[in-house]
């Protein structure tokens, strides 16, 4: 469905990170609709936490996130930014446990472990860390990287997630990676002898001029000698970046998208035959070794986000609020450090969710996973109306039951096998029906009305 992944982008952007082109004052923008109705989430005590290190060596020629290479970091001012922002926002959101951590980018690696240490000192003295708690760090697997794994896992890291993204050196050349394919294979070797069962290795299809065998064999090579969690990412074209406009001057072209399922298709068959079982869209795992953290994200938990750029999903309850807010902190990492050392924290835009956004979440996060919704987790969110009061009247929603692509059960909310697939393309079904539904729950006649400028939207963005 054409325009799909547009459609619906906005809700899944809001969820997990900022657009690096765009820098918003809370001061002077609303929320995108009407926030008169607040929804008290369910109450928690516990939270995730997102730490962004911004910086990096280089930028790949397809990425567009919120990074930045600077001629020098000054890692001292760094550190105490990051210890300052987590100890204020700790307090602001009264967590008393913190249930996983991840270190992501930028290029986390690049931070020194001293730093890592430091983050965690700080949680342990404003929340307890629970025992045997994730702790991920994200890993460019440079010879550098490679030589500070034992460093970061001696200040706290217990889990690797290695960005391979591929095998063949000369696509890594063409992705502006700086890195070999042996230095990959020689990084995940090490990462399993410092942390085995819990590293991560993250593989990209879709590249200039793959093929679905050249893929399969890739592949195949690769879960030979990786661990326990496989993470596959379709590459997407950004506006702005240099494969962009590669790809536009014809210099390169990527396998269209008949190809691209193809080979989605046939990575899940190839994981399912070596053990590893899918539970999320681009996520496998053998042995039970899921991502704690990033399961925290698609079960819309509470999470608190540090760093420039990073976003946070949680209630500040030491502020008086009882509503869940959508934080994000200053972009700019210099802008970003200013404000933490001026006020604690960096906190650039701060709203909070009303119903129909909250739920948009839940759905839109919660189908990602092979689970899907079940209906105690929905009710959390919304105890007066169940699933099949939102999902299961007669319409769109109830067609893609039909076509066997989302099953609608005693379970809950869930997409097929086939229909895990199309996630993407059928966003925009669900979301129309949760809004619809939303609206004519608040007003029966405004729901008339904006029902149909929705249907309206929908059937421009199908054209």
């Amino acid at each position: 469905m054409k325009g799909s992944r547009q459609f619906c982008w906005s809700v899944v952007r809001r969820t997990l990170y900022v657009s690096p082109k765009t820098q918003v004052d809370t001061s002077t923008v609303p929320s995108p609709r009407d926030t008169s109705v607040l929804v008290s989430p369910p109450q928690s005590d516990e939270a995730a936490l997102y730490v962004h290190w911004p910086y990096c060596l280089r930028r790949c020629s397809y990425c567009n996130f919120n990074k930045y290479i600077p001629r020098s970091v000054s890692h001292s001012a760094m550190r105490e930014c990051l210890q300052k922002e987590t100890e204020t926002l700790l307090n602001l959101s009264q967590v008393s446990r913190i249930t996983s951590v991840f270190f992501g980018g930028g290029t986390p690696s690049l931070a020194q472990p001293a730093t890592i240490a430091a983050v965690l000192e700080t949680v342990s003295q404003h929340a307890q860390l629970s025992k045997g708690a994730e702790v991920t760090l994200e890993v460019n697997p440079t010879p550098a990287g490679m030589s500070k794994l034992k460093d970061f896992v001696q200040a706290g890291i217990n889990r690797l997630s290695i960005g391979v993204q591929s095998l063949n050196d000369e696509d890594l050349r063409v992705l502006g990676r700086d890195h070999s394919s042996q230095h990959a294979l020689h990084t995940i070797s090490e990462a399993r002898r410092l942390c085995p069962g819990r590293v991560s290795v993250d593989v990209m299809f879709g590249r200039p001029g793959q093929s679905v065998a050249s893929w399969e064999k890739e592949l195949e090579e690769l879960l030979c000698v990786c661990d326990d969690h496989v993470s596959l990412y379709q590459l997407t074209l950004e506006r702005g970046t240099q494969l962009f406009k590669q790809v536009e001057r014809g210099e390169l072209t990527l396998p269209g998208e008949d190809i691209t399922a193809a080979m989605y298709r046939s990575a899940r068959e190839v994981l399912e035959k070596r053990g590893y079982r899918q539970y999320e869209v681009s996520n496998f795992a053998r042995g039970g070794a899921v991502s704690e953290h990033n399961l925290g994200y698609w079960r819309a938990q509470q999470y608190i986000g540090v760093g420039p750029g990073a976003h946070g999903r949680f209630v500040p309850l030491s502020a008086g609020a009882d509503q869940r807010e959508a934080r994000t902190q200053t972009l700019e990492p210099d802008v970003w450090m200013s404000e933490v050392q001026k006020s604690g924290h960096a906190t650039r835009r701060c709203l909070p969710l009303n119903r129909l956004e909250l739920l948009e979440e839940v759905l839109v996060m919660g189908l990602r996973m092979v689970e899907g919704i079940t209906h105690q987790h929905w009710e959390m969110f919304s105890p007066s109306d169940d699933l099949h009061a939102f999902f299961g009247q007669p319409g769109d929603v109830q067609e893609l039951q039909q076509r066997g692509l989302l099953i609608l059960d005693d379970r809950g909310l869930r997409c097929s096998w086939e229909g895990l697939a199309l996630l993407d393309s059928m966003l925009p079904t669900l979301l129309v029906q949760l809004e619809t539904q939303v609206l004519e729950q608040k007003d029966p006649a405004v729901a008339l009305s904006q029902d149909a400028a929705l249907r309206k939207s929908t059937k421009h963005q199908k054209s």
